[in-house]
């Protein structure tokens, strides 16, 4: 059996949001809650991530990331080198953006370690947060399958995408 722990991004994912929706999916969807959703750290995101996680069996374990939490996963990924199922990272944040000014730490670059487990990265041509070209980039680093999916925004309830059934088709590929 395959459990999905959701990585929402900064400030966390509204009612409207796509990972809302999968969430409500299934009961084998589960949100990751981080104690500092408006100014996290790093060091804290990746540890909660590692606690959510350490009583499943890694083999059956799906990590599915938007925007900041895609960060997160791959900070994670690099630190504890645990081997799960797959994640799948929507939107990852380029936090080397000038336009990137959010108040983070240890969030100060985006990793561009290989990950040692299947990732797939799906990105928007006309994302505020990242060019599809660094979107390539992360995803080249990570060795992830990489998806673009148009002009789609932040790939968020803002973009319109709510109820995502082709992101949950492409969520399944991965187990």
């Amino acid at each position: 059996m395959t459990y999905y722990f959701i990585v929402p991004g900064l400030g966390n994912s509204g009612p409207d949001h796509w990972q809302t929706h999968f969430e409500k999916s299934g009961d084998h969807f589960i949100r990751i809650n981080q104690q500092e959703w408006d100014t996290p750290a790093s060091k804290d995101w990746i540890e909660t991530i590692n606690q959510a996680i350490a009583d499943y069996n890694l083999a059956d374990v799906v990590l599915i990331g938007h925007s900041l939490g895609c960060i997160a996963i791959a900070n994670w990924a690099k630190q504890y080198q645990k081997k799960i199922k797959g994640a799948l990272l929507v939107a990852p944040s380029d936090l080397e953006a000038p336009r990137y000014t959010f108040s983070t730490v240890g969030f100060d670059h985006v990793p561009l370690d290989k990950i040692n487990f299947k990732t797939i990265v799906v990105a928007s041509s006309n994302d505020e947060w990242v060019t599809i070209e660094r979107a390539e980039l992360f995803a080249e680093n990570w060795g992830s399958e990489f998806i673009n999916i148009g002009n789609a925004g932040h790939i968020n309830a803002d973009a319109g995408f709510g109820k995502w059934p082709r992101g949950l088709e492409i969520l399944k590929t991965l187990g």
